[in-house]
């Protein structure tokens, strides 16, 4: 009986070994195959990474090692500049003008991009949901001319806007103020609000599109009024929308140079020096292209910073979207 237990159990160890053996070889086409789909998409991102590695990760080692220098516009150290560690470091946190421009650097993204430009979108992407026609390509064909005006143009539009006697100060009972010398931040602050609040319409424009409208009628036969309908359905559904709008404005507006810089330089004073301006005047007004380098890895930094945190708060709609 032990013999023939023993046999029974070789006999199907070798049946287990041969059927293992066969799946092996079912399994070696399929992996080859996977290989070649890895190599051959290699291949072809390839180029993609050459790109990127040149125009892009190479260009930003090489500025972070230019932070850390006294590479300089002019003078001896504009070609024989050398490595100083930590001292446009050292010198940016000792600095009461940086700490000021990021200040006004932050004012600036918040209420003129994320309040102001998300706000008055969704105010006219909504008016363009419920109004007639005539009204709707009316204020939307204003609106989006204000956005393709170029930037230096609606940058004079709003310098001459804001001069004494003109348009802006007749209309606030101020004809013989400046409004750039007395609230130069306000001034600049509207500005970028009118010319990017287009962006923000046709975004979420596009996302209220998305959201179906048999939940807005069962909702608006059971009762509930608009501004419920507004706050429990369409905007809970087009968070994804906003929050996609808001990490966009919020790197456009960090980025603006042309618009503050062409209205007021950076002043009256410092009044208006956002990182970007205050980047600018440290390299090529004072020619202090190492510590500029710095000022602009900060303002690189923050951006990144910001991003993180917009994604964070889509997490919930990543997972649902995983799920499905």
């Amino acid at each position: 009986m032990t013999e023939l237990r023993t046999e029974s159990a070789n006999d199907l160890t070798d049946q287990d070994r041969s059927a293992a053996n066969n799946l092996d070889r079912l399994n070696e086409p399929s992996l080859l195959k996977r290989a070649e789909k890895s190599l051959f998409a290699l291949v072809w991102l390839t180029p993609a990474g050459v790109i990127l590695g040149v125009f892009f990760i190479a260009p930003m080692i090489y500025a972070i090692y230019l932070a850390f220098t006294n590479l300089e516009l002019l003078g001896p150290t504009a070609q024989h500049f050398n490595f100083t560690g930590t001292a446009n470091f050292l010198r940016m946190i000792h600095d009461p003008v940086f700490w000021y421009s990021l200040k006004l650097t932050l004012v600036f993204v918040v209420l003129s991009g994320v309040v102001a430009q998300t706000v008055l979108g969704l105010a006219l992407a909504l008016l363009a949901q419920r109004a007639h026609f005539v009204v709707k390509t009316t204020v939307g064909a204003i609106v989006v001319l204000a956005w393709v005006v170029p930037e230096i143009a609606a940058a004079f539009m709003w310098f001459a806007f804001a001069q004494a006697h003109g348009i802006l100060s007749d209309v606030i009972g101020r004809p013989s103020d400046d409004l750039l010398a007395y609230s130069a931040m306000v001034v600049v602050c509207v500005a970028n609000a009118w010319r990017g609040t287009a962006f923000s319409m046709l975004i979420l424009s596009a996302g209220l599109r998305n959201v179906p409208l048999e939940v807005e009628e069962a909702a608006q036969l059971e009762g509930a009024s608009y501004w419920r309908r507004l706050t429990r359905i369409t905007l809970p559904m087009i968070r994804p929308t906003i929050m996609t709008n808001m990490i966009l404005v919020t790197l456009g507006t960090l980025s603006d140079f042309t618009l503050v810089y062409a209205m007021t330089g950076g002043g009256p004073g410092n009044a208006t020096s956002i990182l970007p301006v205050y980047m600018y005047i440290q390299g090529f007004t004072f020619n202090q292209l190492g510590y500029a380098t710095m000022l602009a890895l900060v303002l690189v930094l923050l951006g990144a910073l910001l991003s993180v945190f917009y994604i964070r708060q889509l997490r919930p709609e990543l997972r649902k979207a995983e799920a499905s």
